[in-house]
């Protein structure tokens, strides 16, 4: 399963960054071969509008199954949703801490958004 993670550094130890749209960083990692690709998102960090919608389109474009991250607004979940992604909110802590807890079936899948959007 591939999993996005949004991260604060392209560091393995990375933490989890809270922002979807604004990470600056997503971690992709393949739950069954540990492979990860790291993607650099400054272009919708800076985003004057839109970078939530952007990210989700980059996001949905690596054919992920599933995003960990701290927070996400309501465009970008209706864009992932559509994308067939499932999405954790609420997530903290290191990537790669995350990356195990969400194997061992630690998360739950959120129903809607959890913030407002320009947060």
């Amino acid at each position: 399963m591939l999993v996005a993670i949004t991260a604060k550094t392209s560091d393995a130890d990375s933490e989890v960054e809270p922002r979807f749209g604004r990470a600056p960083y997503f971690h992709v990692v393949d739950t069954e071969t540990g492979n990860l690709e790291i993607i650099e998102n400054t272009q919708n960090m800076n985003a004057v509008q839109g970078a939530g919608i952007q990210s989700a389109d980059k996001i949905a474009s690596k054919k992920v199954d599933a995003l960990l991250t701290g927070h996400c607004g309501p465009k970008a979940f209706q864009v992932l949703k559509t994308a067939g992604i499932n999405i954790v909110v609420g997530v903290r802590g290191e990537v790669k801490d995350v990356v195990e807890k969400f194997k061992n079936d630690e998360y739950k899948y959120a129903d809607s958004h959890d913030v407002e959007a320009h947060w």
